[in-house]
């Protein structure tokens, strides 16, 4: 059983329904089903680099299981674009984490690996404006 609490107003994905909570909501998830907190959401004009591109996609890959291949295909190419400009092993780990994690279903984790790649292109851009 998963228990989420959420706050007066935020919001949640849960199998691609957007709830919103009145008051300070406490939710049981007793099955598996597809859910992702207000601050786990990424707008579209949020994905605006490639690893928040990725994230998106991925995002969408998990809530959207309908359209499920044509975000796996986008993903498939913006990993390959993004391994490309990570240079540091750690973040090519990331990379490997996330396509293993994709691969394997497991969409929730990949999003986790999604946003330390999202953390790995801040550094890498902090690194090149310096």
């Amino acid at each position: 059983m998963l228990r989420i609490t959420l706050r007066d107003g935020e919001k949640a994905i849960v199998n691609g329904a957007v709830l919103r909570a009145v008051g300070r909501t406490q939710i049981a998830v007793e099955n598996q089903v597809s859910i992702l907190r207000g601050r786990e959401v990424m707008q579209p004009e949020e994905a605006t680099t490639p690893a928040r591109q990725l994230y998106f996609a991925a995002m969408l890959a998990y809530i959207d299981p309908a359209n499920r291949n044509q975000h796996q295909d986008a993903i498939v190419t913006l990993v390959g674009s993004l391994v490309a400009t990570l240079t540091t092993a750690e973040a090519r780990t990331a990379c490997i984490a996330f396509a293993h994690d994709m691969a394997q279903g497991d969409y929730y984790k990949a999003l986790t690996a999604a946003r330390e790649l999202i953390g790995f292109e801040n550094v890498a851009t902090e690194a090149q404006a310096a």
